[in-house]
């Protein structure tokens, strides 16, 4: 095992380098004087640079020579430039036009500045400053709210803005007289801007986690060619207003509301908040509802010929993500179908259900019939293709080699996505759409490639509990006694049905190089969510401690996403026992059949992870030897009043959530023994705990509350506290301390 700092530092320098593709986007198709086509393709990546202690953002051009059904010919063009201060970009629908939204550095004591551009392909033909035009606040560039449409007509742009907040005074401002104005003069205009008194303290909800900026969003327009900005009006004021687009005909605008009342909850990373579609007509100021107005949308997508919208559903409230339903809404009948249902059970052959934060943004096949979407199937992400008419499902990916897909954008069907695996970093590859009926034939070409790191292994393994671990209420297969899925992939893998119940996976990095007689330490690592899943992509920290030479499990324990919805259900209420045993099944049988030391295993785990490994130190004393958490959950009960979820924490014990819930002290108990702090007497093990001050979903007092226990009963730990940090601890520079930090403390304590 790798144990020099100087070195480790490199290791993680060097890895940290592989960028990450964030986006892309399609230019127009050129006919070229023999025939041939061609277009352009803008592709966005991310890279940590550590020297600047940031994320940079930077852009590669590529030239696609295709013939309409196949690509003949792509290559880069020219080399990659950086993206400075680009908060939002977006191409017009002819391809003419560029609107970007940029922030600009204040000059002497102004706030930064935040100006609204659109570029043609020569030069920059607008440059607004929304900031002077004061019509709103901050415009927002998240992926929750945020958005940048244009017109079809290309004439305005539609954005998300904070609204703007009167002015607010102490009772006590003393102010000079101005000096030659009447009572008259001092303009009755200025009357709607004089400042409130007694509002300068008033408290506003934020909309949580990683939004905490966000407030009361506001839709708003900008002509391009009179510069102006107008505030639209007509959504009702309990929604909060977000991922909004033109209608149709330009003639009002189509957008998610949120409701508000009576209070805010997180929004980041939870598809159950209580939303709908809604249409805002600009012409009589009406506003329609578009969609059932008792469940939870997200994410509408406009067929290229304007008649359809699709957009993902879940239930309200409940797990924080489920597998979603797939509806459709006919823009001229007015009649919503459903064109995929949730899943209740994964099967090899058959599609596993939608498991995604979004759609892709552009996600239409040119015959306004047919949509692409990635999506968990188990312990891999795939594409698909789905038939809107028939729900037909065909896997784009299933041929292809083993891993994380990604789509990032369709365009005249020319399909653009991301490839990984644990020991791959994302490579760009492009396909062209076959016809309808024939999808299964798509060919990728690879773009970009990038080669693979040497020495990691890797592989998936599936795990059925034991019969007394059995869920009693998902036991039996969904299709009755008789039901069978088709077989799975390769026949070395169990066929997770035979048994009946629910199974899960897990994903096994090892260290490839070095002697065969060697046995090396084990890092386990269960993800947070609890309902997320690890799927086979890039992923820096395990990527690093294999190249270590730890082996790394990564466990998609029961209430993972990707296995059907019957997975997902069956956690909520069983945390702490359910997701404890399966992962300490896997290590057992893990360290049963590899070749891997028992006497060196550690725990790694975040949020949901770091509770698990918490519970895991303190049900399991005896297997495990060192402990590293990030923003661990460590007591349900102290959590539930200063979170930005607190539905999380009654739902995952088993409780019902209402807003007006008040714990009992039943529920109080129920929350507390379902917590690892109820286990902490048992703990031995050397814990290192990472706390970001800035956490509002698992507030760095839980990690507190954990270290004084520790302390209290002489176990060693350790607390690194990162400031300007939040839930993901994904700073470059806390990512990069807290990387070094871990490996030196499972060196240590694992004796390596």
């Amino acid at each position: 095992v790798l144990s020099n700092v100087e070195e480790i530092a490199e290791l993680y320098r060097e890895l940290s380098q592989h960028p990450g593709l964030s986006a892309a986007c399609l230019g127009p198709d050129v006919t070229t004087q023999y025939g041939g086509k061609y277009c352009s393709l803008y592709t966005e990546w991310s890279q940590r640079d550590l020297a600047r202690a940031e994320n940079v953002k930077f852009c590669r051009q590529y030239l696609i020579f295709h013939d309409g059904a196949s690509v003949v010919y792509s290559g880069p063009a020219g080399t990659c430039s950086e993206i400075k201060d680009e908060l939002l970009s977006r191409e017009s629908p002819s391809g003419v036009l560029k609107a970007v939204l940029r922030k600009v550095p204040s000059k002497e004591k102004e706030k930064e500045k935040q100006f609204l551009e659109v570029w043609d392909q020569n030069r920059k033909v607008k440059s607004i400053d929304l900031t002077a035009l004061d019509k709103h606040g901050s415009v927002y560039d998240d992926d929750q709210f945020g958005c940048l449409a244009w017109s079809h007509s290309e004439t305005h742009l539609l954005y998300v803005a904070e609204k703007k907040r009167p002015k607010a005074e102490s009772f006590f401002q003393s102010k000079a007289p101005e000096l030659g104005t009447s009572d008259e003069d001092a303009g009755r205009p200025g009357k709607d801007d004089a400042p409130l008194k007694g509002e300068q303290f008033v408290y506003r909800e934020d909309w949580g986690e990683a939004l905490s900026t966000r407030s009361v969003p506001v839709l708003c327009a900008l002509d391009v060619e009179g510069s102006s900005v107008s505030v639209l009006e007509g959504v009702p004021e309990h929604l909060s207003p977000g991922q909004a687009f033109w209608s149709p005909d330009d003639t009002g605008v189509v957008f998610v509301g949120w409701w508000h009342e009576p209070f805010r909850l997180g929004l980041r990373h939870c598809t159950n908040r209580r939303s709908a579609l809604f249409y805002v007509d600009l012409t009589g100021g009406r506003c329609e509802l578009l969609s059932e107005d008792t469940r939870a949308v997200w994410s509408p997508r406009l067929s290229p010929d304007r008649c359809r919208i699709v957009y993902l559903e879940n239930d309200a409230l409940g797990p924080h993500q489920q597998c979603s339903c797939l509806r459709m809404y006919d823009w001229y009948t007015k009649h919503t179908s459903t064109v995929l249902e949730a899943v209740p059970r994964q099967a090899w052959g058959a599609f596993p259900g939608i498991y995604c934060g979004a759609l892709p943004g552009l996600c239409w096949a040119a015959d306004s019939r047919r949509l692409v979407l990635d999506t968990a199937q188990r312990s891999q992400q795939d594409v698909f293709v789905v038939d809107t008419v028939t729900g037909a499902t065909t896997s784009l990916t299933a041929d292809a080699p083993q891993g994380s897909w990604s789509v990032l954008t369709i365009d005249r069907d020319i399909l653009v996505a991301r490839f990984s695996t644990p020991s791959c970093p994302p490579t760009l590859k492009v396909a062209i759409l076959p016809g309808g009926g024939w999808e299964a034939q798509a060919q990728w070409v690879c773009l970009q490639d990038a080669p693979p790191v040497p020495g990691i292994s890797w592989g998936i393994r599936t795990l059925q509990p034991p019969p007394e671990q059995e869920h009693p209420q998902y036991s039996e297969c969904p299709g009755g006694p008789g039901w069978a899925p088709p077989p799975p992939p390769s026949p070395d893998t169990p066929d997770p049905a035979s048994a009946g119940g629910l199974d899960f996976d897990a994903i096994l990095l090892r260290p490839s190089e070095g002697s065969a007689a060697q046995k090396h330490p084990l890092v386990v690592m269960p993800h947070g969510g609890p309902h997320s899943v690890f799927t086979a992509g890039w992923m820096l920290y395990p990527a690093a401690l294999c190249r270590m030479g730890f082996a790394v499990l990564l466990v998609n324990y029961r209430g993972s996403l990707g296995f059907g919805q019957d997975s997902v259900a069956s956690l909520p209420g069983n945390v702490g026992t359910q997701d404890v045993r399966d992962v300490q099944l896997c290590v057992e049988r893990v360290l049963q059949e590899e070749s891997l030391d028992t006497g060196r295993v550690a725990l790694v785990g975040g949020s949901h992870g770091g509770f698990l490994a918490c519970h895991l130190l303190g049900q399991f004393p005896d297997t495990y030897h060192a402990c590293v958490v990030r923003n661990p959950v460590v007591n349900i009960a102290s959590m539930v009043a200063a979170t930005d979820i607190p539905d999380w924490c009654l739902t995952e014990t088993g409780l019902p959530y209402a807003p007006d819930t008040l714990p009992d002290p039943a529920q109080w108990t129920e929350m507390l023994c379902k917590s690892p702090m109820h286990y902490v007497d048992q703990v031995r093990v050397p814990v290192l705990l990472m706390l970001g001050e800035d956490d509002r979903r698992v507030p760095p007092k839980q990690g507190l509350e954990y270290y004084r226990a520790l302390k209290a009963r002489g176990v060693p730990t350790r607390l690194l506290w990162y400031p300007g940090n939040n839930h993901a601890l994904a700073g470059v520079e806390a990512e990069a301390d807290g990387f070094m930090n871990m490996a030196l403390w499972l060196l240590k304590h694992l004796r390596c």
